[in-house]
């Protein structure tokens, strides 16, 4: 695993500039996206489920700080790519996650975040509901008959485990329903199950599992359908996908769904009010150990279905709700060494090496030390007892040293000068112009000439965020990389005319492969031949430019000859600083990495092996406001700007965060200033509040 935590974590949000925010705010994406796919992807989760809300809840903090730096990294996709060997089923609502409040500050601020966004003062009624610790899951039913079950997924794409699920208890196959319902629940092991299997697991000599949640998640996810009905799964079904859900209170639309045969939680309630949210809450930790199935939080959802419909969804997440989460685990062990690992930017990460300890039924052998001012504040020095804590789905981090069992010995630890690279280049830090400070990450000066940025560009290209190739991962570039035969991404495109060549033995004649797996592999490498530009641009690496930021890009410069001719002419910084959810650190690492002829030499290598699709923006069919482009600026008088945004978008208007010719509508509340004056400048059409709201009825 390849962290990349800057020197920034332990600041508070606010204080950091745009570029720190960005920064460490890349670390975050990765992080989330490498152990978002060990836990839904591979059911083998490697830290608690607290520790990436830890860093979930520090993105987001990030992303509210810095909108502009950040609006990409709050937007980390949910959930890992679908499983080989299952069909894949495409969402028809996306299976979208939540976010999460650690501490009753956090409840409190949940309940005022939603009073600012609808701009109401009543205490909000919530329908509250145990978090299950087991598999989300989508039920598709067809006047009354069940026609398919699928997995999370990526949220976007699942498994269609519809065979597996036959004899889940709370589940049933058939209802009294016309027409189509999409269902949404959790599949679980109960803790006498959990027990049960694991001894007959070891009766015929078989590795147990670690944990209910992970047996339920291994058993559906079963490629032998018969040993997946096998074993003993229950259900809680938690409520209705699409416009069926929308305009129903949450709690009386679970009695509905347990009058049609479906388990509910009996620990669900209904309550006002954060005090009223956060006393049920403490008291379902003290009943926790009680309950015949694991638990990890609880859930408030907005009851009213009017209000979260207004309060609709952001990135990964749905306004009107949130996941309490109980604390995280800890242990002690002792620090054996301290590494330093480099990532695709080239910053460098210590990370510290563990004698093995189970923190919560998951055996952790390595932690993240965030960056070298966190070693020194705390005062790691190998050899040390130290206190790991595993509180979500990353990397695991040391919290403290035991001070009374360190020895005599043990000297402070010392950041290296230069890269652990073969190069052992310079490690330098850049200097933040706006404060004057040096920047929270040190990197490696080799650039692409490091061979680990270089493997981890490699290894970034073809993740599933990017070009996605199936069976082409991290112990595929480093075979390939050892041989000689890849060293840039063009590179990959032309393994297999170098093949037929006789440039190297035939990869079917490798230890570890075979006819069909090779064939497989140039097979997928083949299928990402055509791609869509988004990807591609998401697959260069640049700072600060993911999916969702790439996309923007996309919708702007459709074509990579666009983006160039852009570039040539010098007008690429201000056309993207123009869009909103754009800010400088973004538009300066795209200007930066055409500048740079090394970058661009890849790049253009890359593009001459493909056929790169333009991906242009899907508008909302029928939207009132379809493809126009529009600008808020002042006070309005019965919406909060971000309610405003969010339904120009649902019309499909396109939000800009500043004037231009090219803007259609800017709609002016209480106190404009200086964009109001530009439309009128400029002959654009100035609209009130009720005039806009006149535009959406």
């Amino acid at each position: 695993m390849s962290p990349r935590f800057p020197k920034t974590f332990d600041r508070p949000a606010k204080a950091l500039s745009p570029q720190e925010a960005s920064e460490e705010g890349l670390w975050l994406a990765a992080e989330i996206a490498l152990h978002d796919e060990r836990y839904h992807g591979q059911d083998a989760p490697i830290i608690t489920d607290a520790e990436y809300d830890k860093l979930r809840r520090r993105l987001k903090s990030l992303g509210d700080a810095h909108p502009a730096a950040l609006a990409d990294e709050v937007g980390v996709a949910v959930g890992a790519k679908p499983k080989v060997g299952f069909e894949k089923v495409a969402h028809d609502y996306p299976m979208l996650s939540l976010d999460n409040a650690f501490d009753d500050e956090d409840v409190r601020e949940f309940e005022r975040r939603i009073q600012r966004f609808l701009q109401i003062s009543d205490p909000i009624t919530f329908c509250c509901e145990p978090k299950i610790d087991g598999l989300s899951i989508s039920l598709r039913f067809r006047n009354g008959k069940l026609i398919c079950a699928a997995t999370r997924g990526d949220g976007h794409t699942g498994e269609d485990v519809t065979r597996n699920i036959q004899n889940v208890s709370g589940l049933p196959l058939q209802i009294d329903h016309q027409g189509g319902m999409e269902v949404r629940g959790e599949i679980y092991m109960a803790k006498g199950d959990f027990a049960a299997l694991n001894l007959q697991q070891v009766a015929e000599n078989k590795p147990t599992f670690a944990n209910p949640r992970n047996a339920a998640a291994g058993s559906l996810r079963q490629l032998d359908e018969q040993l997946a009905q096998s074993r003993a799964l229950s259900f809680f079904a938690y409520g209705v996908a699409g416009p069926q859900g929308d305009d129903v209170s949450q709690f009386d639309q679970l009695q509905d769904l347990a009058r049609l045969g479906f388990a509910i939680n009996p620990d669900t309630a209904r309550l006002t009010g954060a005090d009223a949210l956060i006393a049920w809450y403490q008291k379902r930790g003290l009943s926790r150990a009680e309950l015949p199935h694991d638990i990890d939080g609880v859930v408030y959802k907005v009851d009213d279905g009017a209000l979260r419909q207004r309060l609709g969804f952001v990135a990964r997440s749905p306004r009107w709700a949130i996941a309490h989460k109980f604390p995280a685990e800890t242990a002690t062990t002792i620090l054996t060494n301290i590494i330093i690992q480099v990532g695709r930017t080239g910053a460098l990460t210590p990370v510290a090496e563990l004698v093995p300890v189970n923190v919560g039924g998951v055996m952790v052998s390595r932690a993240t030390l965030h960056n070298e001012e966190e070693i020194q504040r705390k005062d790691f020095r190998v050899g040390d007892h130290v206190v790991v804590q595993r509180a979500g789905d990353v990397i695991p981090q040391l919290v403290s040293v035991v001070s009374e069992k360190r020895q005599p010995d043990a000297l402070p630890y010392h950041f290296p000068k230069t890269c652990p690279c073969p190069l052992a280049s310079k490690i330098v830090a850049e200097f933040d112009e706006k404060t004057g400070k040096k920047d929270a990450v040190q990197r490696c000066s080799g650039g692409l000439a490091c061979p680990h940025q270089k493997r981890e560009r490699l290894i970034h290209l073809v993740s599933r965020e990017a070009f996605d190739i199936e069976g082409l991962g991290p112990k595929q570039i480093d075979l390939f990389m050892e041989r000689g035969l890849i060293d840039q991404p063009a590179d990959i495109f032309t393994l297999r005319l170098r093949e037929e060549r006789g440039e190297f033995a035939p990869l079917m004649t490798w230890d570890g492969f075979g006819r069909q797996s090779a064939e497989n592999l140039y097979g997928a490498i083949e299928s990402r031949r055509t791609i869509s530009f988004t990807r591609f641009l998401v697959g260069l690496g640049i700072r600060h430019l993911g999916t969702t930021n790439a996309r923007l890009l996309a919708r702007i410069f459709p074509s990579m000859k666009s983006l160039i001719d852009a570039h040539h002419l010098g007008n690429l910084k201000q056309v993207l600083m123009e869009v909103d959810g754009v800010g400088g650190a973004m538009a300066g690492s795209v200007w930066g990495f055409l500048e740079d002829p090394r970058t661009r030499s890849m790049m253009e290598d890359l593009a001459a092996q493909l056929h790169i699709e333009a991906e242009l923006p899907k508008p909302i069919m029928g939207g009132k406001l379809e493809n126009k482009i529009m600008v808020f600026t002042g006070t309005l008088a019965n919406m909060s700007r971000g309610e405003a945004k969010a339904r120009a978008e649902q019309a499909g208007a396109k939000v800009s965060g500043s004037v231009s010719a090219k803007t259609d509508y800017v709609v002016a509340g209480a106190d404009p200033g200086s964009k109001a004056k530009k439309a009128a400048d400029l002959g654009v059409a100035l609209l009130s509040e009720e005039e806009f709201m006149r535009l959406l009825d």
